[in-house]
């Protein structure tokens, strides 16, 4: 028989509930929910009630709860989610990161031993336990910035046995940090190099041999794709993601990066979110506008590589739905800082901090097909995070710079 466990976290100055808020479209902070002298009671790993700290207290004293009382100024989040990483890898990449600031050509770059294809080869070299050890370190660096929840891809591995082996990494890894870790098969990244066939051949063989592997472990139930000049077509592309469709896996899609195109794939096939889009025009920001797939901005990735946001004001006040991402990755995202590079995102596309909140809690949930958190909400799990300040406007305002105070995860005080 389970232990009941109860906690009341409080009394906190401002809680953010990001409950109510539409999923699509542009927000203004005055739609934002905000119980001031707030307490949050969890049970066991959800939240069991939010309201006036005073109102809740008598009864959480009359069912023994644990008191985390707190003194001070502090505001309190839903645990942060970041929907896009790929934080398994192997090496680094500063070489790229320093020729391409100098000058020199994603294909100069890629000649001369960088870009994606040095880091398969890194990945590859190294073992499924040293991958485990360097995941879980990156998580937990994450965790104390406050997201609780990271999407992890795979794509490093780029053929059957080396993509299991990241994605047992991954799998492995979730069981060594408290944060949770979703899983995504990204091995439709690029044409592998050592693969005797063409790239049709090379996506058809991972979709008979891998797709069976992931359902039969329950490796990832997300399969993730690059539709780009350098990566795979739009036509290549299209037997894979029918046969991941057919098998029940949900949909994800690098597009719009550099070229348009990838984006239209992503609505037809009804992926769960389109992610990149830097490229994208008034028509694909017109046709994520019409459709339920919810675009998530990586503004890492344009840091890094020093190229144009992705439109996120655009595509607001069109209709779509945005969340924010990290992109962490070797090559083009290496900061892995999502707080910080959503609210540079925010100065640049001029989002209220609602949009901005929105894209790394309750919107980016749903980008990852997840229910239960990214809202302070009775019934969601009680991943919160509290930063140590009176007014929630600071969080975005110092960008980046004002860490959170604690962070629970589940219920679990973590940090």
């Amino acid at each position: 028989m389970q232990t009941i466990k109860h906690t009341l976290i409080g009394p906190i100055r401002q809680a953010i509930t990001m409950a109510g808020l539409p999923m699509k479209g542009a927000l203004k902070d005055e739609q934002l929910d905000i119980i001031s002298e707030a307490g949050i009671l969890i049970k066991n790993d959800r939240i069991h009630q939010i309201g006036n700290y005073w109102d809740l207290y008598p009864e959480a004293q009359s069912i023994g709860a644990e008191m985390v009382s707190l003194k001070g100024d502090f505001v309190a989040l839903p645990g942060l989610i970041d929907c896009h990483t790929h934080i398994c890898f192997g090496g680094s990449r500063a070489q790229d990161y320093a020729m391409r600031n100098a000058g020199k050509s994603y294909l100069e770059i890629a000649k001369a031993g960088g870009g994606i294809w040095d880091t398969v080869t890194q990945t590859r070299k190294a073992k499924q336990e040293k991958l485990v050890h360097l995941t879980v370190q990156r998580a937990n660096r994450h965790l104390k910035d406050g997201i609780t929840t990271i999407e992890v891809k795979s794509g490093y591995g780029l053929s059957v046995a080396e993509e299991l082996k990241m994605l047992r990494a991954i799998q492995e890894a979730n069981e060594s940090t408290y944060a949770d870790l979703i899983p995504t098969c990204l091995a439709a990244h690029i044409p592998p190099k050592d693969f005797q066939g063409t790239q049709r051949d090379y996506l058809k063989a991972i979709a008979d041999e891998l797709f069976p592997i992931l359902q039969e472990e329950g490796l990832a139930n997300r399969i993730d794709a690059f539709i780009e000049d350098t990566a795979f077509t739009p036509e290549d592309i299209q037997s894979y993601l029918h046969k991941a469709k057919k098998m029940s896996f949900d949909i994800t899609v690098h597009a719009d990066q550099f070229h348009t195109g990838g984006s239209q794939v992503a609505v037809n096939f009804g992926a769960i979110s389109v992610d990149h889009l830097e490229a994208s025009t008034d028509k694909e920001i017109a046709l994520l506008a019409q459709s339920d797939t919810i675009a998530v901005a990586l503004p890492g990735a344009s840091m890094g590589l020093g190229v144009a946001y992705t439109p996120a004001r655009k595509l607001l006040d069109a209709g779509a739905s945005l969340a924010i991402a990290s992109d962490w990755n070797p090559g083009s995202a290496p900061m892995g800082d999502l707080l910080m590079q959503a609210a540079v995102l925010g100065t640049y596309e001029k989002l209220s901090n609602a949009e901005v909140l929105a894209g790394i809690t309750t919107r980016a949930a749903a980008a990852l097909n997840l229910h239960d958190r990214g809202q302070l909400n009775p019934g969601m799990l009680a991943d919160i995070v509290l930063f140590p300040t009176a007014d929630y406007r600071e969080i975005t305002y110092m960008q980046g710079r004002l860490k959170p105070f604690k962070v629970f995860k589940n219920g679990v005080e973590i940090k």
